[in-house]
């Protein structure tokens, strides 16, 4: 087996490994890099050698989860609809703020990586569409900047979602309160 192989088994190793714990945990951010390892049969040191941080590695689980779950709403399907870009926008950020609802240890998990340390340069899936929305009327920057922002206070709002219900009498449990929610913030960036 080369160095590849053994590389790729012991990510698949941690990956397993992490999930299964942030699945018992009641509180995800107690699940150390140490517990990750020591259930993957691995050094600590190859969440970062592989990963780079504990972070990354919880964010690979969480893009696995991520996957299947787009699967599961077919946004493939979804996205061969000829639909105008903004209502496009709604439709994927309310799939995805779904999947933030229903996997609340992970976007609890995630969130102070996705907003505070993700790389701003990455493409967001939501780039493209906005892109085409202003045609031009918005620079590239203006336009990766409103995606941005349409994604990391998404990820804000889901994480406090208990709040909002509290505070504000929004329940975003509740899918139509969700797409009001998800309607209003793109509206909001994009123009009515």
């Amino acid at each position: 087996m080369n160095k590849e192989e053994k590389l790729n088994i012991t990510k698949e190793k941690l990956i397993k490994a992490t999930a299964a714990l942030m699945e018992k945990a009641d509180d995800p951010l107690q699940v150390t890099s140490r517990e990750i390892a020591a259930a993957a049969d691995v050094k600590p040191s190859m969440i970062n050698y592989c990963f780079g941080s504990r972070e990354e590695l919880l964010y690979a689980v969480f893009n696995d989860l991520y996957k299947s779950f787009l699967a599961k709403y077919d946004v493939e399907k979804l996205l061969k609809k000829d639909l105008p870009p903004k209502e496009l926008l709604k439709k994927l950020h309310f799939i995805v703020a779904k999947c933030l609802i229903e996997n609340p240890k992970f976007t609890k998990a995630i969130t102070p990586h996705v907003l505070f340390k993700r790389d701003l340069g990455k493409e967001s899936f939501s780039f493209p569409y906005v892109m085409k929305h202003f045609g031009g009327r918005r620079t590239e920057a203006e336009c990766r900047l409103i995606a941005y922002e349409l994604s990391t206070m998404m990820q804000l709002i889901i994480y406090r979602k208990d709040d909002i219900r509290n505070d504000f009498g929004i329940d975003l449990n509740k899918d139509k309160e969700l797409r009001r929610y998800i309607d209003l913030r793109v509206d909001m960036l994009l123009g009515d």
